[in-house]
């Protein structure tokens, strides 16, 4: 595990607290406001970032975060670009762990270890590849470690307990658990049986388990964590915001999820 998330972790468990994280997408609307967006995230209060790569297949993601990733590459937006934005950001952040997720094309691209290296070199401590099954991740997850980049894995109830080893075993900084099947958005209800889940993540020594997918409510950051979540990760009613323009509105907002995490 990262020394930035490790520290989170064990701050926040001192304090009885669970983590929130926010998602946005890089340079969303375009390059000069990302940057602005990123501060406003932790100014806000999140514990830890997640960001996206724009990207033209992102199979993953439901309507809004594909609209803020096609608004960021009509911009012209590039991975380059957007590991600029991080490093930016690592400047001016030093302690916030960032993750990003993104997809295997844009790792494949450069090369699985030019990948890892960059986004090191810009301060990244985790990288989820959404659309690589736990099968296929041992080259990804040892190009990872070879660059000193935690990489996070995903986990849903209706995992395998084969597949739940893998992740365990394969995992670091933390373990992206679903809130529902289907792709990411705030538009839909979340599907929260994770108890057993989060329990058989334990038992097998796996990183502390983080909720996504739908999380956009105090009450949703309420259930997780009573349900065992280390914490939660909340993205399009996030980017909602973004579009909007409003970044005191996404500050208020991620102050009112973070409230949610505290005793």
């Amino acid at each position: 595990m990262s020394a930035r998330y490790a520290a989170m972790f064990h701050r926040l468990e001192r304090r009885g607290e669970g983590a929130f994280g926010a998602f946005v997408m890089l340079g969303d609307p375009d390059l000069d406001t990302g940057a602005a967006v990123l501060d406003a995230l932790v100014e806000g209060g999140a514990d830890m970032l997640e960001v996206g790569i724009p990207f033209s297949d992102p199979v993953a993601d439901g309507p809004t975060i594909q609209a803020a990733g096609e608004r960021a590459l009509r911009q012209g937006v590039t991975p380059p670009d957007c590991l600029g934005l991080l490093a930016g950001f690592r400047s001016r952040h030093p302690d916030v762990p960032v993750g990003i997720l993104t997809y295997a094309n844009l790792v494949l691209a450069p090369g699985r270890d030019a990948f890892y290296r960059a986004a090191a070199r810009a301060g990244v401590d985790s990288v989820l590849v959404a659309d690589v099954p736990s099968l296929e991740a041992p080259p990804f997850v040892a190009a990872a470690i070879r660059a000193g980049v935690d990489p996070v894995l995903i986990a849903a109830p209706n995992t395998s307990q084969p597949t739940l080893e893998r992740v365990a075993r394969l995992g670091r900084g933390y373990t992206y658990c679903v809130a529902r099947t289907g792709v990411t958005g705030a538009e839909r209800a979340m599907e929260l049986d994770h108890t057993a889940l989060f329990e058989q993540l334990g038992s097998l020594g796996a990183p502390p388990p983080i909720l996504g997918f739908g999380i956009s409510t105090p009450d949703h950051v309420c259930e997780a964590l009573a349900a065992g979540a280390a914490g939660v990760i909340s993205g399009s009613a996030i980017v909602k915001l973004v579009e909007q323009g409003d970044l005191r509105a996404v500050r208020a907002f991620i102050g009112e999820m973070k409230s949610a995490t505290k005793p």
